[in-house]
């Protein structure tokens, strides 16, 4: 299982896990945006910092499956 992970891990690296790596690099990126906005927004709104950085996260870590749906792996 750890030699699993670690070859995944290079080929992610090397740009080769995914069919189409730009696409999963978007994706990726929707995750951490959407993520950041959400804590920045109820930072604002005057949630205490923890607290706005546990719901950003759950958020973001449940919409990841959900965006990394339909990606293919090389």
């Amino acid at each position: 299982m750890w030699a699993m992970a670690q070859n995944s891990i290079v080929l992610f690296f090397r740009g080769k896990l995914f069919a189409e790596p730009g696409k999963a690099m978007m994706q990726l990126l929707i995750g951490i945006v959407v993520t950041a906005v959400l804590f920045v927004v109820l930072a604002k709104f005057g949630a205490a910092l923890w607290l706005a950085a546990l719901i950003a996260s759950l958020i973001g870590g449940a919409l990841q499956p959900y965006l990394f749906r339909n990606l293919r792996y090389a």
